[in-house]
């Protein structure tokens, strides 16, 4: 996710800065790089499951099984990266294929996951046993939301007639993602006034940046693609929503932000929740380019480019640290 979304950001801030160099050539490195690490991942989890004795069962833990909201959400981003990005290399009609089709995988997966993780919760947690909500159950109920983000760039690809039914399908989706964020989001918020976070725990806040930042990229991708009497009303309302829901996001991300750094700053050591900085934070690029594109306002446009300099340092961080990471535990190649 937090390489696929490096692609589609320069892929959204690109129309508003057309004469940055290089921009096309970061997008394509790192479209490729998204869709090698998807293929890894892939084969390493499918030899994972061959080898298991026993057939795999989700976690009852929800601490654990919040953690599935994951991969449906690297298979929607790296789809639409290959849509947005990857067409001009692959060629539009195969890249529209592995659009559709990862989105499809991605979406099935990721209503699987937005039903069975709060099941879990529900029937599995012991009556009276002490629970506190973090921000990673905010994982599997936002995984709908990013489906409905990218859901409506496929629609000029599938035949006529199934149209209206596919952007039907991508506002319930939206609805549903946005509706189960509602209901987690107090409880994440709850939790951390009551007693903040672990350490190690501290990158996860940039995750509730999640839900804000696609929900306003999924309004404002659902109003590209309905019909011509509807198209004005639902810009304008994309446009609300969007500046409403941003806003808070960039005061939570001064929030994010400085938590993080006075983490760092106390010595929080290197783990794979520091990727946490990149995702979530490419989506609030994608909304704020969708502000852009819809109002024409150059503050947008400033707004979405910084953004995504912000994103490329945390890449950065994120890449550089798990590269020395894996050095340091002897793994190569």
């Amino acid at each position: 996710m937090g390489t696929a979304i490096v692609a589609t950001g320069a892929a959204a801030v690109r129309p508003g800065v057309p004469g940055v160099p290089g921009l096309v050539g970061l997008a394509e490195a790192a479209w490729l790089l998204a869709v090698l690490a998807l293929a890894a991942l892939g084969a390493a989890s499918a030899v994972r499951l061959l080898h298991r004795r026993r057939s795999p069962r989700p976690a009852r833990d929800p601490a654990a099984a919040v953690f599935h909201g994951c991969p449906p959400m690297a298979l929607i981003s790296v789809g639409s990266a290959t849509l947005s990005v990857g067409a001009r290399l692959v060629g539009a009609g195969p890249a529209a294929v592995a659009g559709l089709a990862l989105w499809a995988v991605g979406t099935l997966h990721a209503l699987a996951v937005a039903a069975a993780v709060p099941y879990l919760m529900i029937t599995r947690r012991a009556p009276g046993a002490p629970v506190r909500a973090d921000p990673t159950w905010l994982l599997p109920v936002v995984a709908p939301l990013v489906a409905a983000a990218a859901g409506p760039a496929l629609l000029p690809h599938l035949p006529a007639l199934w149209r209206p039914t596919a952007l039907l399908g991508c506002c319930a989706l939206f609805g549903a993602g946005l509706l189960g964020v509602l209901l987690v989001l107090p409880a994440v918020v709850g939790g951390l006034w009551q007693g903040g976070l672990p350490q190690g725990l501290t990158p996860s806040l940039f995750l509730v940046l999640g839900p804000l930042g696609q929900s306003a990229t999924a309004a404002g991708a659902l109003a590209d693609v309905v019909g011509p009497a509807a198209a004005g009303p639902a810009r304008r309302l994309s446009v609300a929503y969007g500046v409403a829901v941003l806003g808070f996001a960039l005061l939570w991300l001064c929030v994010a932000g400085g938590a993080n750094l006075r983490a760092v700053r106390a010595g929080m050591p290197f783990a794979m929740t520091w990727w946490a900085w990149t995702f979530p934070v490419g989506t609030l690029v994608t909304g704020t380019a969708a502000l852009a594109r819809h109002t024409g306002l150059a503050a947008f446009t400033g707004a979405a480019v910084l953004l995504y300099v912000l994103l490329l340092a945390a890449w950065g961080v994120a890449g550089t640290r798990t590269l020395a990471a894996l050095a340091a535990s002897g793994v190569r190649g």
